[in-house]
């Protein structure tokens, strides 16, 4: 592997990239209390808009994968990220009605895609077997830090300037971090490959990568039983007030920002990527059973396992994303991390509705423990043996 003296830079802007692209894939909850006062719209709409740019995300993952994987990391980066932001900006503008607003969002979102893959991609390239677990997990940190920006800007601006004006700051971004992407990021060198070599895919005569896909997908539902749930569940069932639940979960959520560079650092000195995700999967099974467990019997418990399981259950995301580029290799890798983050959306997607019909019917207790069953699924599921025989045909931890 050629090393670059950049490759922490282009790291950085891979994570600026995103996390901008995040402000407002992530940030539009932030400023519903101005789009209903502004529109008029019930919740139902409004969630309808909000839900746009994830939609157009996950529509055309696997396609921007494909297209990094034939043109290169920076150039569709840059034109993805910049076009979201034209769609952004353009939505914000003018007097246009909430259906066309919703379309542009949609758009936009189909756009920013293009970073989710890429700038994967671009990590693997750039950095060796032993420093790509760290890289990962730091890029991996960037929907957190996008999700902060918006939360610390989108609602003042909000309420200063309105909700379509305030969207000009995420708009801004992205132009300006692709723009940086343009000037600043370098291809990594791609080894020459027979023709059969570059055009046979990974997910064919094997499992393993279909197995991560599902087991990673399955590792999102107790992630997302967390975040949904539990500023509703410290109000409602532990009495605490809005905003001591919000600075508490704040606190978490860094704390888990933090994990996942841990955890990245972790398979690196260990030589593997599916042995900590699946030990991961066995501690989110526990933390799942604890939570309910707590709820039903001890409510303090309950809140330590939130605090704890915040950080446990978002730890192997990068994990996930590191083992399926380098079990796809070199000419398959934006695809797969497409796939991958396309099966992760989408259990995302449908957790919050699933489990808030569990709550309920049945109660926190039972909702929380149902939601052991996915991690647990996910210990089956991760192809551990297919890294190992990886690794003792390559000598090396990747590709």
């Amino acid at each position: 592997m050629v090393e670059n003296p950049r490759r922490w830079l282009i790291l950085g802007l891979g994570l600026s990239a995103q996390a901008a692209a995040c402000t407002f894939l992530y940030g539009l909850p932030f400023l519903v209390p101005d789009i209903r006062a502004a529109e008029g719209l019930s919740l139902a709409e409004v969630g309808l808009l909000v839900s746009a740019p994830t939609v157009g995300l996950l529509l055309t993952l696997i396609a921007w994968g494909a297209a990094a994987d034939r043109y290169g990391e920076r150039v569709v980066m840059a034109l993805g990220l910049g076009a979201a932001g034209v769609l952004v900006a353009a939505g914000s503008l003018g007097t246009h009605g909430v259906t066309l607003l919703a379309v542009l969002l949609l758009l936009a979102g189909a756009a920013s895609a293009s970073v989710n893959a890429a700038s994967g991609r671009v990590v693997m390239g750039w950095f060796g077997p032993r420093e790509r677990g760290l890289a990962m997990g730091i890029r991996q940190t960037a929907q957190p830090v996008g999700v902060g920006i918006a939360a610390l800007t989108l609602p003042f601006l909000g309420q200063a300037f309105g909700y379509r004006a305030a969207l000009l700051f995420p708009a801004g971004l992205c132009v300006l971090l692709a723009v940086l992407v343009a000037v600043l990021v370098q291809d990594p060198p791609r080894p020459p490959r027979k023709e059969t070599e570059r055009t046979r895919s990974p997910y064919l005569g094997s499992s393993a990568l279909w197995r991560l896909h599902g087991a990673s997908a399955l590792l999102v539902v107790p992630q997302f039983v967390i975040s949904a749930f539990s500023l509703e569940y410290l109000v409602s069932a532990q009495h605490w007030t809005p905003g001591g639940a919000g600075v508490f979960l704040g606190v978490v959520q860094a704390a888990g920002a933090a994990g996942r560079i841990v955890t990245g650092r972790w398979a690196d000195l260990v030589g593997s990527r599916l042995r900590p995700m699946r030990q991961l999967a066995v501690a989110s099974t526990l933390v799942m059973l604890l939570l309910g467990l707590g709820d039903r019997v001890a409510p303090w418990l309950a809140v330590a396992v939130i605090a704890v399981g915040a950080v446990i259950t978002v730890a192997d995301n990068g994990l996930g994303f590191t083992a399926t580029a380098e079990l796809a290799g070199t000419a398959w890798s934006g695809r797969a991390l497409g796939a991958q983050n396309t099966a992760q959306n989408i259990a995302a997607a449908l957790t919050p509705p699933l489990l808030g019909a569990l709550v309920g019917g049945f109660g926190y207790a039972t909702a929380f423990a149902v939601g052991a069953i996915f991690p647990l699924l996910a210990i089956v599921a991760t192809p551990v043996k297919a890294e190992d025989a990886r690794r003792e045909a390559t000598g090396i931890l990747g590709r």
